[in-house]
């Protein structure tokens, strides 16, 4: 793998985990619902939607896996799974990128969509290189 692929990757995954600690702070209790979801649950996520914050940064972590071992820096035995697996990233990038760039909720857009637009890129990259 080329340098800018593992760049890209490392990249994806610390955007990664900073998405991962947002959806964890929420499922915890932080008022930040504004900032997700459209802004349809403002202040703290209900108890439903706490458990869903779980669900999607455990989703992350198993994305990140991917990306990691695509780009070889990350359980290289997987790679025959993570040449394929790869492709979900970049699917789940591009509805990301869309829902946030669509989202009736401004503050979601100017914080998540270049996030999110950044983490489709690097996929991108990640998944050709």
């Amino acid at each position: 793998m080329t340098v800018l692929v593992s760049i890209s990757a490392m990249v994806f995954t610390i955007l990664t985990l900073i998405v991962v600690l947002f959806q964890l702070a929420l499922a915890l209790g932080m008022p930040w619902g504004s900032y997700a979801m459209g802004g349809k649950f403002p202040g703290k996520y209900p108890p439903g939607m706490r458990v869903g914050a779980i669900v999607q940064a455990i989703v992350l972590l198993a994305i990140a896996a991917i990306m990691l071992s695509r780009s070889g820096l990350f359980v290289p035995s997987w790679d025959g799974f993570a040449n394929k697996a790869i492709w979900f990233v970049v699917a789940f990038s591009t509805i990301s990128t869309v829902l946030n760039l669509i989202t009736r909720s401004k503050w979601e857009r100017r914080i998540w969509l270049p996030v999110s637009l950044l983490l489709l890129v690097t996929s991108v990259i990640v998944a050709v290189g």
